[in-house]
């Protein structure tokens, strides 16, 4: 079956789906971006994603290119033209084309592209055997608060990663804590049980997923704290997880050269886990 995106405006095949040379995210990285999980063809935590979307528009002075409910009907229909029971939608929005010039350009449309990809096992619980991370200095700008598409160095760190045979790479600020993974939030659970994440401020992007894992925390009665850890501490951590749209909440079972816990997925992490999915397998209600 031939995938299906849409720029601006129409559907198109995928393989002939193109922007304009002169858009603004292709020459400036001037633009933001969306992914959302779908799952049982219903998408998780629409709103919330929407809501940073917005966010991220307003702070970067970008217009809609569509009316939000005229969005939430676009995603949907990139979805069902392209079959999509479990996988991720992508979509993006730039400042639009101009003659290139770094200051604004004035009286622009803004440029939205959307993409579907399927992930025929996305909706299993993560292999207990974890993953590894490996630590860097954090080298992006101070709003990472903004999910924008400008990711030269999460893609450096998630290169280096791979060298290293990890599957993540968490970033360090030059005080030695843990900001977060290139593609992800971090978390770690303390040996007294404590569950830890960084707290929303620009030095991160806050997670729709982190968010929901917070929301299930306090839901479960699972004491937590939002505060920055370092390096040393989560190498001692009891547990180690991160969370993404498409990683959910995933074990890390190996910082470094450290190993966590006892080298398996923990307790706490797996009822996270099990609970999120409980949760995005819930359609939401209309």
């Amino acid at each position: 079956m031939s995938r299906i995106s849409y720029v601006n405006g129409s559907y198109q095949n995928h393989m002939d789906a193109a922007v304009h040379i002169e858009d603004r995210g292709y020459q400036f990285g001037d633009g933001v971006y969306e992914v959302i999980t779908v799952v049982g063809g219903h998408m998780a935590d629409e709103a919330g994603h929407l809501d940073r979307l917005d966010r991220s528009l307003n702070e970067l002075s970008i217009a809609w290119p569509v009316t939000r409910s005229a969005l939430g009907v676009i995603l949907r229909e990139v979805a069902r033209r392209n079959k999509l029971r479990n996988g991720l939608i992508y979509f993006q929005v730039t400042r639009g084309v101009a003659r290139r010039s770094h200051e604004f350009p004035s009286g622009v449309a803004s440029s939205l592209v959307v993409t579907a990809k399927h992930i025929p096992n996305l909706n299993n619980l993560p292999d207990p055997a974890g993953v590894s991370v490996i630590t860097i200095p954090d080298i992006r700008w101070d709003r990472r608060d903004i999910k924008t598409i400008a990711l030269l160095p999460n893609c450096l760190g998630k290169q280096q990663a791979k060298e290293a045979g990890a599957f993540e790479a968490w970033q360090v600020d030059p005080d030695g804590t843990v900001t977060e993974g290139t593609s992800s939030n971090a978390w770690i659970v303390t040996r007294d049980g404590e569950l830890v994440t960084r707290p929303p401020t620009n030095a991160i992007l806050n997670g729709i997923t982190r968010m929901r894992i917070i929301a299930i925390a306090e839901e479960s009665g699972i004491p937590f704290v939002e505060r920055a850890f370092t390096v040393a501490e989560a190498h001692s951590a009891r547990e180690a997880f991160v969370s993404s749209a498409s990683s959910f909440a995933k074990p890390v079972t190996r910082i470094d050269d450290q190993v966590i816990g006892n080298g398996h997925m923990g307790a706490l992490t797996e009822q996270l886990s099990q609970k999120y999915l409980e949760f995005i397998n819930q359609p939401a209600a209309s």
